[in-house]
């Protein structure tokens, strides 16, 4: 498979996974009450094109803010994955406390940006996700491709939610709270275990320079 179609997948899917179109329907509905159709709508563009500025913001930045911190990339691996990890455990067994996941606050003026674009859609998961990803693409020799197959994944994700929220109720119809609460489950179960990818590739990342200096030290 060509790298290009792997990296946007890889970024689609994941992406998907964090945001979790299914768990934001809920809050959605309570948010915009007996709204018209058509105000909620725009609303659903709103929060999807604030979420779609924030992803790419920290996509070209994100390596800027790396350098800016000094924060190696094998440690934002190991963060990320801690926080993806948090958020999988809390959507596949949701305490009832809400843990780090966001509640709606119905007393916010404009719930397109608080809490829709943030922290639902773009939370501390996309964030280091995304750093990441900034990261790999500048390292990489078609730095061009990648960055484009990333922008597309970013763009797709984002259609994605705002096709689930614009047709919240006929979704909520169709597979219920109950199907709701499945899908959050298993979804909740691969983002731990993309988390828990991330920490060990992270934290073999940063031990490599360790090990070939033993290894040297060793034939020497």
């Amino acid at each position: 498979m060509e790298p290009t179609l792997t990296l946007f997948i890889s970024l689609f899917t994941t992406l998907v996974a964090i945001i979790n179109p299914l768990e934001a329907i809920p809050v959605y509905l309570g948010l915009m009450g007996n709204k018209e159709t058509n105000e909620q709508r725009q609303v659903a563009r709103r929060a999807c094109l604030y979420a779609l500025l924030l992803c790419f913001f920290f996509l070209i930045f994100g390596t800027l803010l790396l350098r800016i911190f000094e924060v190696p990339l094998s440690m934002v691996r190991v963060v990320g994955g801690v926080i993806l990890t948090r958020v999988g455990f809390e959507l596949f067994a949701p305490p009832p406390s809400g843990g780090m996941l966001p509640h709606a606050d119905a007393s916010n003026t404009d719930v397109a940006f608080v809490p829709l674009a943030m922290p639902i859609m773009f939370g501390p998961g996309a964030i280091a996700t995304l750093i990441s990803m900034a990261s790999t693409i500048k390292q990489s020799s078609a730095e061009l491709m990648h960055f484009a197959a990333a922008s597309a994944a970013i763009v797709a994700c984002m259609a994605t939610v705002y096709l689930s929220l614009a047709y919240a109720k006929p979704i909520l119809r169709k597979i219920g709270k109950q199907g709701i609460d499945a899908a959050t489950r298993i979804v909740g179960f691969f983002v731990a275990a993309m988390g828990m990818g991330l920490i060990f590739q992270g934290a073999v990342e940063f031990l490599e320079p360790y090990r070939q200096v033993a290894t040297a030290a060793a034939g020497g």
